[in-house]
């Protein structure tokens, strides 16, 4: 019982360690910036253009990731009943594939919709 406390606090702690580091150290940074008098305008991720509105993004990579789910089912049904795979195999495996895959695409996709 205790170990599994453990890890669950130790996982907790280093998210906020990692977290932590990375706001403190970009803050130093920008603090360095503005003092040696940098333009406030070069923290701003689209200087010259509107960014995508969030929900857009976040709709176009759930939808992504729905319909890799789904052809990881209909690609894991296939394996399965062609190749006599095992199910306990087969359905994971597709499933975090094409998931996975879904996402890489809905990542570029989403690069291309900013640029």
């Amino acid at each position: 019982m205790g170990g599994e406390v453990i890890v669950f606090v130790s996982f907790f702690l280093v998210a906020f360690g990692i977290f932590y580091l990375h706001y403190t150290t970009r803050n130093k940074e920008r603090l360095a910036l503005i003092e040696k008098g940098a333009d406030a305008t070069i923290f701003g991720k689209y200087q010259n253009r509107e960014a995508p509105p969030v929900w857009k993004v976040i709709i176009l990579n759930l939808g992504l990731l729905m319909i890799g789910i789904g052809i990881g089912i209909l690609l894991a049904a296939s394996l399965v009943s062609l190749f006599d795979l095992d199910e306990e195999v087969a359905y994971p495996a597709t499933l975090f594939l094409m998931g996975g895959i879904a996402l890489v695409v809905g990542f570029f996709l989403t690069k291309k919709l900013i640029n």
